[in-house]
């Protein structure tokens, strides 16, 4: 079966050195581990792909990207950098790679002139932001123009974790496991999404397209709760329930949630249609995650879906046949 991965991490030496990977927490080894795969793409990316059959690989900056800079000025440059480096891996290896470009969300008019180069330009399928940018998030009015420009291209925003903390959050103190990738990034990506879901930007922009990985950040979980509060509130300005919004403009992928039972409560809830793979390299190990979407209890139309086809559709790639399948 042929698997195409949506959230694959990618840093540029010049980059990285300003912001190294998050530790949050964890053990030093796999920062070191991580920190020599990250530039990578031909000793460790591509021998990894081919061993364990990802066909594609969609690279993205890697956290915080973009959003660890207060620098407008800086953010566009670095942006433009990163957008550039990524073009130029693509164009190596144009059948293994594909990319979400560096949004500098710090200049929003910037930041729409940047993606339209990224994507009529250097072919780049979409763009990633790491949560917010400086404490603003995607519902401000002023992001509007970027809300539309995602839908005139007709290319997904990827709304991941890793921005900068914007204020301290008490329920962490004196838990630092419980910081980044563990818990807290879930739960505030989470709260960026509903957010943009409240604020009425699918509304204003009905042909936008969200993506959230890590199994949809709990929300797909939640829907029923979010729509039975949601009908008791005195104010109810959204044109559709809150759940509607999921399957529609917002989709999921399986990064980093290898459960068969959080899969198949995901498909319930909102279709596999919505669902796409993904590893999290190199932060998840892709053995584990392509073994689990083989052996998730799933049709093998499904598995197709979320294995490949959904992603075709949604970057607008060439579909290839394929048995529908798991590989044996």
């Amino acid at each position: 079966m042929r698997l195409i991965a949506m959230e694959e991490a990618f840093a540029i030496p010049e980059l990285q050195a300003r912001f190294p990977v998050p530790r949050t927490g964890t053990a030093a080894h796999w920062i070191e581990d991580w920190a020599k795969r990250l530039g990578d793409f031909t000793t460790f990316r591509l021998p990894d792909m081919d061993e364990h059959g990802i066909d594609v690989q969609v690279l993205s900056l890697t956290a915080p990207g973009i959003q660890g800079l207060t620098d407008a000025r800086q953010a566009v440059a670095d942006a433009r950098l990163a957008n550039d480096h990524l073009a130029g891996v693509l164009a190596a290896h144009p059948d293994r790679f594909r990319g979400l470009a560096a949004l500098p969300l710090q200049d929003p008019e910037a930041a729409v002139a940047e993606l339209h180069r990224a994507v009529g330009t250097l072919g780049l399928s979409g763009a990633l932001v790491n949560d917010h940018t400086g404490g603003s998030y995607l519902d401000d009015p002023r992001y509007d123009p970027v809300w539309a420009a995602l839908e005139d291209l007709d290319v997904p925003l990827y709304l991941h974790p890793g921005a900068p903390p914007a204020e301290p959050w008490r329920v962490l103190a004196d838990r630092p496991e419980l910081r980044g990738p563990l818990w807290s990034w879930g739960a505030e990506t989470s709260g960026h999404a509903l957010r943009i879901v409240f604020g009425g930007v699918f509304d204003r922009h009905p042909r936008a397209t969200l993506i959230l990985g890590h199994l949809g950040e709990f929300l797909p979980f939640q829907l029923a709760r979010l729509d039975s509060r949601y009908a008791r509130q005195e104010k109810r300005p959204l044109a559709r329930k809150p759940s509607e919004y999921f399957g529609r403009n917002i989709l999921i992928t399986t990064s980093g949630v290898c459960a068969p039972a959080a899969l198949a409560g995901a498909v319930l809830a909102i279709g596999a249609d919505a669902i796409l793979f993904a590893v999290d390299y190199p932060f998840e190990d892709t053995a584990e995650a392509v073994r689990f979407l083989e052996h998730a209890p799933l049709s093998d139309a499904d598995r197709a879906k979320i294995g490949h086809g959904n992603a075709e559709r949604v970057l607008h790639l060439p579909r290839r046949p394929q048995d529908g399948g798991a590989r044996t």
